[in-house]
């Protein structure tokens, strides 16, 4: 048998907690194995229980979920992923917690079904989790912040893993991108690989946010490759 995805759910409502904690148990492969109710222990609890994905209440008391996200990022190797769980899509809230390593972010109206499906997603990491809200936090958000010179990093990509960058903000998985360049899966992986290196970012993600803020992505123009 395979090993669960370990999971630990942070957020100061208990029944929220509860909720969360009820639809995922109840999947094969899902385990939840602790719980926090405020950003301060949900570093605690993630340190101690090393799980493979948090999930993590932007808003909390004490210390809220970006401080908690970037604190919990900055002090593991291997990192757990973690999904910012919201009930604004649109808040910058959430925006500076995709900045600090959140791999992705999920609505507290969710579905059961998108939460387990954005559990085992960003637990697989091969792929953007909701790219269009992605982008469009990117897209909302990164053109309000200070101008910066130009990322040093664009000009060290390839051609093909400028593509490929494009191609990953549009939400394909290494597989899709594969399909689409028609190249096999390893060398896909090995470009995604390169990309998240020349851009200095730990995932998708931060890839796709630096692409955008560093002007590389205009908005719009994801996914134009091949």
């Amino acid at each position: 048998m395979s090993t669960p995805v370990r999971i630990v759910v942070a957020d100061d409502e208990r029944m929220v907690r509860t909720a969360l904690r009820v639809i995922l148990d109840a999947e094969a492969g899902l385990e939840v194995v602790g719980e926090a109710s405020t950003g301060a222990e949900a570093v605690s609890v993630v340190r101690e229980l090393r799980p493979d994905v948090v999930l993590m209440d932007v808003r909390m008391p004490k210390t809220d979920g970006i401080r908690a996200t970037e604190l919990i990022l900055a002090g593991l190797d291997p990192a757990p992923r973690v999904i910012v769980v919201t009930t604004f899509e649109h808040d910058s809230y959430v925006y500076e917690a995709l900045r600090a390593g959140a791999a992705g972010f999920l609505l507290k109206r969710a579905a059961a079904e998108e939460l387990v499906q954005a559990v085992r997603l960003v637990a697989r990491s091969d792929s953007l989790l909701f790219p269009a809200a992605v982008r469009g936090l990117a897209a909302e958000y990164g053109r309000r912040r200070p101008a910066a010179a130009p990322a040093a990093w664009t000009a060290r990509l390839t051609e093909r893993e400028a593509d490929v960058l494009r191609l990953m903000a549009a939400g394909l998985s290494n597989a899709e991108i594969a399909a689409r360049l028609r190249v096999g899966a390893a060398t896909a992986k090995t470009h995604v690989a390169g990309v998240l290196a020349k851009t200095g970012t730990r995932d998708r993600t931060q890839a796709v946010i630096a692409a955008y803020e560093s002007g590389f992505i205009a908005p719009g123009r994801a996914g134009d490759a091949g």
